[in-house]
């Protein structure tokens, strides 16, 4: 049975932000191009918006030696705060820990999420061998979803044509994560999925030469304000470990 009181966690301004909220898009700023140019991770900084109309922002706080020496592992926090008034919304916390890496056997990544100074949950790594996977628990630390990109030939490799041609066409720069429920057995191929974080392309001269991304989350329909920051935690967790620094792709 889920617990009420972790369902009806979360400050006010994560919950009026996310009421009734079926999308979200996560735009990450070019600050910093011309640091990122000279070889350092810039702080990360995003901009939150559902239909057009921005509701959030937030910044890093992290320290600039662990971005300059471990572009891709640093630690961090980010609060994430409501356009106008400063309320938080949620907060993130990325503790130093080893990159993703398949068969690893301790040192998991993970990020915890707050709101209001309630502990919404984490996004920790799973032990996986072919694709990268990730389970997003609650402040009870019991499943809720299960995340990871669309596969193919039973699991073992990632299929990269679920948004188009990978190369050119729709699907071009496109990298889709998918929310499956927790308790849900089969996860491979074409088995339903109850929400998704794409990660979509921004203009040219952005992708060339910037590490700013851009993401489209879909959240389940039946989800919590708690669960939706969750998510909205887990976006970020995933864009600092597949898409920033030496890890883009």
């Amino acid at each position: 049975m889920v617990d009420a009181n972790v369902m009806d966690r979360g400050s006010d301004a994560l919950k009026s932000r996310v009421d009734g909220v079926k999308q979200m898009d996560i735009r990450q700023t070019r600050r910093g191009c011309l640091q990122e140019l000279l070889g350092c991770e810039a702080k990360n900084e995003f901009k939150y918006f559902v239909d057009g109309t921005q509701v959030a922002h937030s910044l890093d706080d992290a320290n600039f030696c662990c971005r300059f020496f471990c572009p891709a592992i640093y630690p961090f926090e980010t609060h994430v705060k409501e356009e106008g008034t400063g309320a938080e919304i949620i907060s993130i916390d990325r503790p130093f820990k080893c990159m993703p890496s398949a068969c690893k056997c301790c040192c998991y990544q993970e990020a915890t999420v707050t709101s209001g100074g309630q502990d919404l949950g984490m996004v920790k790594e799973n032990y996986w061998y072919c694709l990268p996977t990730f389970t997003v628990m609650d402040a009870n630390e019991n499943p809720v979803y299960t995340v990871h990109p669309p596969s193919c030939c039973g699991g073992m490799c990632m299929n990269c044509f679920t948004e188009g041609n990978p190369c050119c066409g729709k699907g071009c720069c496109k990298v889709p994560f998918r929310v499956y429920p927790a308790d849900q057995d089969n996860t491979d191929g074409d088995a339903p999925f109850v929400g998704k974080i794409l990660k979509q392309p921004k203009s040219l001269a952005t992708e060339l030469f910037t590490d700013a991304n851009s993401f489209l989350v879909d959240f389940p329909e039946n989800a919590t304000a708690a669960q939706k920051g969750l998510l909205m935690g887990t976006t970020l967790f995933l864009n600092v470990n597949f898409f920033e620094g030496d890890n883009s792709n």
